[in-house]
């Protein structure tokens, strides 16, 4: 758990540094006339839009490595343990 917990810090560290450095390299671009303040806006919001897809689709792809390796460990999930207290609870009752 606490790789998982390092993984998401550094990206949440990436995220804030990526946006500022989208806001650093698009004022240069500005002061250098190459864009002008209005484009360096939409370019700031076209990369950090990019940028939230790309650590959206991370995630995802964390999640299911994550799912993968937990079916190999063969540890039990939430749902199991459920099922196992209400058997517990209604010895009588049978699972559906």
């Amino acid at each position: 758990m606490d790789f998982i917990r390092k993984g998401l810090a550094l990206g949440i560290g990436l995220a804030v540094t990526s946006k500022e450095q989208v806001e650093k390299f698009v004022d240069e671009l500005v002061k250098k006339g190459e864009l002008t303040q209005a484009e360096s806006k939409d370019m700031v919001n076209q990369m950090i839009q990019r940028g939230e897809e790309e650590k959206n689709e991370l995630k995802r792809i964390l999640k299911e490595q994550m799912k993968q390796i937990m079916d190999e460990l063969n540890l039990a999930t939430k749902d199991d343990i459920r099922r196992l207290e209400q058997r517990i609870l209604n010895p009588d009752k049978r699972d559906e």
